[in-house]
């Protein structure tokens, strides 16, 4: 009124509207047609000395607005506009509420610039954008299916499958539900995603999508279709759909298009309903060439000697995802010939694998990995494979394979190759026994790549050195490298790093490693990361290292001694990826110590 744009007789109108509708006091204005919009919000912008902007004059890219929770944009009528670098503008009602700046800033981990819009138009604009969350998901996840050549989405039945759940299964086929379900089980191996996790809170559920060993939330379907959710995923897997008081695992099997693909189905009581996770087992995405993931030359020569090794014991380490049961498949392929007999007992067995004979261990009938191997020593196997040695008696029974002509191949959870050394010590093994069997131990991580579309060179800072734990002037020589390990290096060099390492000896300083970050865009979902890296620690046995294992020594001193025997350590092949400007140095140092 201060202003003269509207009159008391119109204020008191549009006061008596909201408490009908619940509106703001302008946005009933401009509905009732009291002032126009536009007028009002050059007032707002000068009394909160802010920019404006009119949306009817403004096109929202469908990429942006993704970048903003549908629920959240809904609840706080905001849209985001564009994205500069790290900077999100985004439209708002109310830019005086900081809350709300605060929390966008915190899930879409973008710097945010208000703006002001005129509320009745921003509603409209965000209801064209957002509407129905679960609808616009859904709706957009079919789009994509509809167009990949191969859309047609196939529950593939066991020839074991019980005819209960199939005719349940086939009772619901035609539920809008199920439309769901096949378009999130495609939409996430399109995308290249490791798991599925379907989450039950209070008053929601989400859906996220694990890719390159991040989670992302991709939609939040309505509370309403919880419980057929979870329903069809159980039938799916042939669980049992009564029982929600206890843990279950199952699998689906889908055929999409040409391609078949498997799910490895978890479920689990929580406070507000059961989480469903499901393991993607995409055979299409299974690369066995170690030499992609970034394996150096000489750690990939030493593995592979040791697995051609007609005897002897290689094992592998590494926490849970970090791609051991890869490797392991990788070292497999090279040895799998007509005239080999391979035996595995997995749990689960993840992949199918053309000339290998798999078995699936199940505890619960006494099928432990101990038994299978006791079992596969009486198959004529020339190599076994154990999922993972857990116990003193499988260990046992495997060094005893090892020594009596079998190539035995497993995996252990310890943090570096010579920790693997004592753990076997320590779970009561003898030293000689030790000594004699093991031909390798590799220890592995993933890391995440910088994103080839936005890599930009950036400087090194203290807080870089200090979380390195590295000095400036220290040298590649003082890091323990070797010649052929910075010559590889050079090789394998991205082109933006490569002149830059192109004369890099023993003598570089620290300070002279170029690093790469990525600035954020469209390709990485703004992360400035985008695939996956392994780094490799292969220490193979040398007679040294033999000799110190009967003397029952510690994991420092084999370390120490395998390092001057050539071997990278996790950090040391981590730095060789920060200078070949595959990866970042944040990324080596949460998944590496120095």
């Amino acid at each position: 009124m201060r202003e003269g744009l509207i009159t008391r007789e119109a204020l008191d109108k549009a006061l008596q509207e909201q408490k009908t509708t619940g509106m703001r006091v302008g946005y009933n204005l401009v509905k009732l047609g009291f002032i126009n919009e536009v007028d009002l919000t050059r007032m707002l912008a000068r009394q909160f000395r802010m920019p404006a902007v009119d949306l009817s004059n403004f096109e929202v890219d469908t990429r942006i607005a993704k970048l903003i929770p549908a629920e959240l944009a809904q609840r706080h009528l905001v849209l985001p506009l564009k994205r500069e670098g790290r900077t999100l503008t985004v439209a708002m009602a109310d830019p005086s509420d900081l809350g709300v700046i605060d929390d966008l800033k915190f899930i879409t981990r973008y710097d945010i610039f208000p703006v002001i819009a005129g509320e009745y138009t921003l509603r409209h604009a965000v209801e064209k954008h957002y509407g129905d969350p679960a609808d616009d998901a859904l709706q957009s996840l079919l789009a994509d299916i509809n167009d990949e050549e191969d859309g047609d989405v196939e529950v593939v039945e066991d020839k074991d499958e019980e005819l209960s759940a199939s005719a349940l299964a086939a009772a619901i086929d035609d539920a809008p539900v199920v439309k769901l379900i096949n378009g999130i089980l495609t939409d996430a191996v399109r995308r290249g995603a490791s798991d599925i996790h379907f989450e039950c809170y209070e008053h929601e559920m989400r859906v996220r999508y694990r890719i390159d060993g991040a989670l992302l939330e991709v939609m939040k379907p309505p509370m309403k279709l919880k419980a057929a959710l979870i329903s069809r995923f159980k039938i799916m897997a042939s669980l049992n759909i009564a029982e929600r008081r206890v843990p279950q695992d199952g699998r689906i099997k889908l055929k999409i298009g040409k391609k078949v693909i498997d799910y490895r189905v978890s479920t689990l009581p929580t406070l507000f309903g059961e989480k469903v996770v499901l393991r993607i087992l995409d055979k299409g995405n299974l690369t066995l060439d170690l030499e992609k993931f970034g394996i150096e030359p000489r750690a990939e020569r030493d593995l592979m000697e040791a697995v051609m090794n007609p005897y002897g014991m290689v094992l592998v380490t590494g926490p849970t995802g970090s791609g051991k049961t890869t490797t392991l498949y990788s070292a497999l392929s090279k040895v799998n010939t007509v005239d080999v007999n391979i035996m595995t007992a997995e749990d689960p067995v993840e992949y199918n694998l053309y000339g290998i004979n798999q078995v699936l261990v199940r505890n619960e009938i006494g099928l432990t990995f101990a038994a299978a191997l006791k079992a596969f020593l009486r198959q004529d196997p020339n190599i076994i494979m154990i999922g993972e040695i857990r116990d003193l008696e499988t260990g046992g029974i495997a060094i005893k394979a090892a020594l009596t002509g079998h190539l035995v191949m497993s995996t252990l959870h310890t943090n570096s190759a010579p920790e693997t050394v004592t753990r076997l010590l320590d779970m009561g093994l003898e030293p000689f026994n030790v000594a004699s069997a093991l031909n390798l131990v590799l220890a592995q991580r993933l890391v995440r790549r910088v994103c080839n579309q936005c890599r930009v060179r950036v400087e090194w800072t203290e807080d870089d050195y200090r979380a390195a734990k590295l000095q400036p002037d220290m040298t590649l020589r003082d890091l323990r490298y070797t010649e052929e390990a910075i010559e590889n290096m050079k090789r394998g060099a991205i082109k933006e790093a490569a002149p830059l390492v192109a004369g890099f000896n023993l003598d570089t300083t620290v300070k002279e490693i170029p690093l790469f970050k990525g600035r954020g865009c469209d390709a990485c979902n703004g992360t400035g990361l985008k695939g996956r890296q392994g780094l490799y620690e292969v220490m193979a046995m040398t007679p040294r290292l033999r000799k110190l294992i009967l003397q029952n020594v510690g994991a420092v001193e084999i370390r120490e001694a395998a390092i001057s025997d050539g071997m990278l350590t996790l950090r040391m092949d981590g730095l060789l990826k920060v200078m070949k400007g595959i990866t970042t140095l944040e990324q080596v140092i949460r998944e590496t110590t120095a």
